[in-house]
């Protein structure tokens, strides 16, 4: 199963939840592969030092004739490994445009390795640039996080039109896997408000769990670690380990 994580918003929790969600599926004894789609790394971050990476998930997508097993690298936590991402892959729009099957690079990479792995995650950056259409073309379900706040749903209707699009032709397997309430602040009517307006919109494909915020969850980047490794007591990891069961129930 492929799962891509993605909103062309940025700061609403996306490579937090790719990674947490990465880490309590391999906890749930599910052999996953994350691979990191932001130019930023912010995934990478949390499991590989960056001097260590020899070639990352721009090699990945730009390279013929190579093995997958020399971009994938083992993580601190058993059964999860990482295809990581380095400032590189910025470069990747300007190399595959006017590439007859630019959009379809990811999906033929990851037809080699998909068998071995129970789920594949991918982290997408916050644009719908290529980068994400590609993500959207090899996955096989969508999981949308949106942050609790009064800008919330800007931008969504470009995000699931781009869906659409990708349904209506290059891949017609893709679905919405759920959408995802990020940043909750219950203590605020305005985070209330908000998340009454995505269920309502959303509906069942809202799952129940919501993330709130949390320091733990910011703090943990930091240290270079999952929540789980930083925190395992915090809200931040029950609640990512409550969505884990979600999405795995949902696939």
């Amino acid at each position: 199963m492929i799962i891509v994580v993605a909103n062309q918003k940025g700061g609403v929790g996306k490579s937090t939840t790719a990674i947490n969600l990465a880490a309590a599926c391999a906890m749930k004894n599910k052999k996953v592969l994350l691979v990191d789609l932001d130019p930023q790394g912010n995934s990478t971050l949390s499991f590989i030092d960056p001097q260590t990476i020899q070639k990352s998930a721009f090699e990945m997508l730009t390279e013929t004739g190579t093995g997958f097993s020399d971009y994938v690298y083992d993580t601190n936590i058993p059964g999860l490994q990482i295809v990581p991402s380095k400032i590189s892959l910025a470069k990747l729009e300007a190399k595959l445009v006017g590439d007859f099957d630019g959009i379809y690079r990811l999906r033929d990479r990851l037809e080699e390795v998909k068998k071995k792995y129970d789920i594949i995650v991918l982290d997408t950056p916050p644009t719908l640039g290529i980068i994400t259409v590609n993500a959207l073309v090899a996955a096989q379900q969508i999981l949308i996080p949106i942050q609790s706040s009064y800008f919330a749903l800007e931008g969504t209707d470009d995000l699931l039109e781009t869906i659409e699009k990708i349904r209506s032709r290059p891949n017609p397997d893709l679905n919405l896997l759920g959408v995802l309430i990020t940043l909750f602040d219950k203590r605020t009517m305005l985070s209330r408000d908000v998340e009454a307006h995505i269920r309502k919109l959303f509906g069942r494909k809202t799952f129940k769990t919501k993330i709130s915020r949390s320091v733990r969850l910011e703090e943990a980047p930091a240290h270079k670690k999952t929540v789980f490794e930083h925190s395992p007591r915090s809200s931040g990891a029950q609640e990512y380990l409550e969505l884990c069961k979600e999405v795995l129930k949902r696939v």
